[in-house]
């Protein structure tokens, strides 16, 4: 927070890096780990409004540029990256009142549950010992704290929107509102990110504006985050270089029966996982040999019943373990005329 981190500043002629109160409060937020935040369970119900946070500020610059903009009639990207609900989970005290602790429910694992998964995805879920079986009350906590996260995360970018709104943007912007990785919180007795489920790999995706006729509606096929270049290129009409991968969306935003892809592919670790409408299929190591996942999320929608190795889904298994392998290596191809530019001195590497 307050720092470019991982940022790629040629891609940008304009950064920001806000820094709230919330870096100054940090001595006194509960983490699992002291001193720890980022990569452990933490939190804080904190003092102050919502724009002395380091997202109300962002969303306030935000703002700043989109009423700038509607004043100079130029075309613009505006990407806004807002920390929460990343750890530590801080927000304002409101959010965390509007979910009391003992309404919330915290998800359980059946006993002998890790024994029926391959390695690498046992690895995944119980990698940080001191987040496997929390104790009911740190639990629900936690979750609270979650949930305050979000709440206080979408009251900013409902600033952003009105803003949007009322300087006339939203005629002519389009919007993409996303995340970078999905989250468990207590589901497979794991806490965060960093594993091969749905609840993790998952990610909510909206877009908003002109081309988007089918607003409001849903598209349930499978897609991908490689897809979005094309997407919004297409709908605000630019040219996409063909070296760029990924497939437009832009047909699903006027027909959302239109089918884009058959399935959605990730990656973490030493594992792949495909997605389809009816199946999760993953595979561990090279070639599967670290064992393999299958889930029927038709009638396992949260994941619990591997069948991979069962008679019943044989056939099944075999096939998807060929379109798994087909989508991996369509992945790892290089695409034809791509150049590497060192920045360094802007000499174009081949």
């Amino acid at each position: 927070i307050g720092t470019s981190g991982h940022d790629d500043p040629y891609s940008w002629n304009q950064t920001f890096n806000p820094r709230g109160r919330d870096v100054d409060d940090e001595s006194k937020i509960f983490s699992l780990r002291k001193g720890q935040f980022g990569g452990t369970l933490s939190w804080l119900a904190a003092d102050g409004t919502d724009e002395e946070q380091t997202d109300g500020i962002a969303a306030s610059i935000a703002i700043e540029r989109l009423e700038k903009h509607s004043q100079a009639g130029t075309p613009f990207f505006l990407a806004v990256g807002l920390y929460r609900p990343h750890t530590p989970y801080v927000a304002p005290r409101k959010y965390f009142q509007m979910y009391p602790t003992k309404a919330i429910s915290v998800p359980t694992v059946p006993k002998g549950y890790f024994d029926t998964l391959p390695k690498g995805a046992r690895d995944t879920l119980l990698r940080k010992k001191d987040q496997v079986n929390l104790p009911d009350k740190l639990a629900r906590e936690a979750i609270q704290a979650y949930y305050a996260s979000i709440t206080f995360a979408d009251a900013q970018i409902g600033r952003i929107l009105a803003a949007l709104k009322r300087t006339g943007l939203e005629k002519n912007t389009v919007v993409l509102f996303t995340s970078d990785h999905g989250y468990h919180m207590g589901e497979h007795g794991h806490y965060q990110k960093t594993t091969l489920f749905e609840n993790a790999d998952r990610v909510p995706l909206l877009i908003a504006g002109p081309g988007v006729t089918a607003a409001g509606k849903t598209h349930y096929g499978p897609v991908e985050m490689v897809d979005f270049y094309r997407t919004l290129g297409e709908l605000c009409g630019l040219e996409v270089p063909g070296t760029v991968s990924g497939l437009s969306l832009a047909a699903a935003l006027r027909d959302p029966d239109v089918r884009i892809r058959k399935s959605a592919l990730t990656q973490y670790s030493n594992g792949y996982s495909l997605r389809t409408d009816r199946y999760r299929y993953t595979e561990w190591g090279q070639d599967g040999a670290g064992g393999a996942e299958l889930y029927d999320r038709t009638k396992d929608p949260g994941e619990m019943v591997n069948l991979a190795g069962t008679i019943a889904v044989k056939a099944t298994q075999a096939e998807l373990s060929k379109m798994l392998r087909q989508r991996v290596a369509l992945a790892l191809e290089k695409p034809k005329g791509l150049m590497q530019v060192r920045f360094s001195n802007r000499r174009r590497v081949r």
